[in-house]
């Protein structure tokens, strides 16, 4: 099927929530208001309709191979990125000085769905890329910044995250890469590094791997790793002694070389320190919430065209008359109720997720350059909130949206031809690489809602409330559905809040049991809460006289919103509230 870009959706998100207006009387945003929004997202729809999406299925049966210790990329691949490169797009939201566009991760945001949405496999690059720039932005020298940003803005060079050991997956603390000092400055790098995304590859003349290890002396677990530039060729045009061993055969995204990478088999891997000894880990989780937020951009674009996928089969498969006898013969199954549940249920999802994502990119945005310094930590204590919910809702979302998709499908849906179940294949990954979302979970959890007391959750709860108050003022059947169930979630939201800031410490297994029902009450909640607000604008565009069509229909998808997705987070809240005792009240050894 074809991938056509959901612009429409995009812009009326980032202009009536995310409030692009407003991010361009940023400094440094001066040019990026809606109409440069609109213009980029042409453009990106343009490369990845035409060029991008089309590779999508031939990923997926012809995938990439290892022969000879080289990776070679599904064919068209590295034509398709060469024409990503070209276009500017890796470095979009990336700084000017350094050959970048300089835009605001709000504008980012919306191109990167669409760049997964055409393609997960072939976006993961440039999603990795997108990581070691930020990592080295924030972190490396000046002379490392010069080398290498700008080669990986322009597609000469692509970035890798080499964390994972075979020993130590999600517990950096067992890490056992060492790196040895040399009297030049340098390092030598030793050890095996697993689940690395192009970790090889062939589509760029160089691959820059960013890679913990532990220096010789450094301290035991987490407090003794450093972080290393590893690049494949070094400066000299030798070759560096970091080669791929073999990669994985996975349940999907098959045409993304996930490699095992080793270091240092033939006299130790030439790699330069980044910042200072013993900060790795802190300087790894700027890469890592870049591609967390990232990753909740690829549930959202995922959903997207597993619901487009599906749409279109309903449209086309006749099956069974309808049940209100409108027709006395089969009807495309679009016509029969429960197919429309499952459709509107996808729909709802990934437009809930897309604005809540985007509000948060806005935030990102605010807190970085306003220039008030009051309204930076808000809007950073807001971004760093939404981070985990963006990246575990968006993706468990996707499973089910993808899932409803093959249903929708039926048994056809089970059949590879017909494309839905490569959907399903790939979501799978979402929910796992980059923090699962039991990681993502206890992050909300312990450093978002436990370390402040629950202040800043409270704070969204307010700006909720003060949403149901505008509900409540207005007359339509839509509003004050919505003003009903997003009262409920809400109350929902802060009971739980209550109990996880208040039980963390006297009960931590209590709340733990209950840290992913959590994660995805306060997703719901304020994916609900967007839509809510998607639901006054569309009313106040509807009564001016805009695009009626496009304005009722997001008027009645807000509606099954609340009536079908935020009424679960009741059910969350007993769970969380109540349901402790039974997680853990079988003895390990019944098991």
């Amino acid at each position: 099927m074809t991938y056509r870009a959901p612009i429409k959706d995009m812009l009326f998100a980032m202009k009536e929530l995310a409030g692009i207006d407003r991010v361009a009387q940023l400094p440094g945003f001066e040019d990026a208001g809606y109409d440069t929004a609109a213009a980029v997202l042409d453009e990106c729809a343009k490369l990845n309709e035409g060029v991008v999406s089309p590779l999508n299925r031939e990923g997926d049966k012809n995938p990439s191979y290892f022969k000879d210790g080289q990776v070679f990329t599904t064919p068209g691949f590295k034509d398709a990125f060469r024409q990503f490169a070209a276009g500017g797009w890796q470095g979009l939201q990336h700084p000017v000085e350094f050959g970048g566009q300089g835009l605001p991760k709000l504008v980012g945001a919306a191109c990167i769905e669409m760049v997964n949405s055409a393609n997960l496999s072939f976006a993961l690059c440039p999603l990795l890329t997108d990581g070691a720039i930020e990592a080295l932005l924030t972190a490396g020298s000046h002379e490392q910044q010069q080398t290498y940003i700008p080669n990986m803005i322009s597609g000469a060079w692509t970035g890798t995250m080499n964390l994972t050991e075979p020993q130590a997956g999600s517990d950096l603390s067992l890490v056992r890469t060492r790196a040895e000092p040399q009297p030049d400055g340098t390092y030598k790098l030793f050890g095996t590094k697993i689940f690395i995304t192009y970790g090889e590859h062939d589509m760029a003349e160089n691959i820059v791997h960013l890679v913990l290890a532990r220096v010789t002396g450094a301290p035991e677990g987490v407090k003794g790793i450093s972080l290393f530039i590893c690049p494949k060729f070094l400066a000299d045009g030798r070759r560096n002694d970091v080669h791929c061993v073999s990669i994985e055969h996975k349940l999907g995204i098959k045409a993304s070389p996930t490699a095992v990478l080793q270091f240092g088999d033939h006299g130790g891997a030439v790699g330069t320190l980044v910042g200072q000894e013993n900060r790795g880990l802190e300087y790894m989780f700027i890469m890592m919430n870049a591609a967390r937020y990232a990753v909740g951009m690829q549930g959202i674009a995922l959903a997207e065209q597993a619901y487009q996928k599906a749409v279109q089969y309903a449209r086309d498969r006749v099956q069974s008359r309808p049940v209100d006898g409108s027709l006395n013969k089969a009807a495309p199954i679009i016509h029969h109720p429960d197919v429309r549940r499952m459709l509107m249920t996808m729909r709802a999802w990934t437009e809930g997720c897309r604005a809540m994502a985007l509000v948060a990119a806005a935030a990102y945005d605010a807190s970085h350059a306003h220039p008030d310094s009051a309204a930076r930590a808000q809007n950073q204590a807001f971004y760093e909130f939404m981070v985990p919910l963006v990246k575990g809702l968006s993706t468990e979302m996707s499973l089910e949206v993808a899932s409803l998709g093959v249903q929708v499908h039926g048994g056809m849906g089970f059949i590879e031809e017909t494309g839905a179940a490569q959907y399903l294949r790939d979501a799978k990954i979402l929910t796992i690489y980059e923090g699962t979302t039991a990681i993502q979970a206890n992050d909300l959890v312990g450093r978002k809602t436990a370390r402040d007391g629950g202040q800043t959750a409270r704070a969204i709860a307010s700006q909720i409330e003060a949403t149901e108050a505008a509900l409540a003022a207005r007359a339509s059947v839509a509003c004050r559905a919505m003003a009903k169930r997003l009262g409920a979630a809400r109350r929902a939201f802060v009971e739980a809040v209550d109990f996880v800031a208040g039980q963390t410490k006297a009960s931590p297994n209590a709340v733990f049991a209950g840290s992913v029902p959590y994660l995805m009450l306060a997703g719901t909640a304020v994916a609900g809460w967007q839509m809510a607000r998607a639901l006054i604008a569309a009313e106040d565009r509807l009564a001016a006289g805009e695009d009626a069509e496009f304005m009722r229909a997001k008027i009645t998808t807000a509606r099954f919103f609340a009536d079908h997705l935020l009424v679960r987070c009741g059910a969350w809240r007993d769970a969380i509230v109540d349901g402790a005792e039974s997680v853990t009240e079988l003895p390990l050894e019944a098991f």
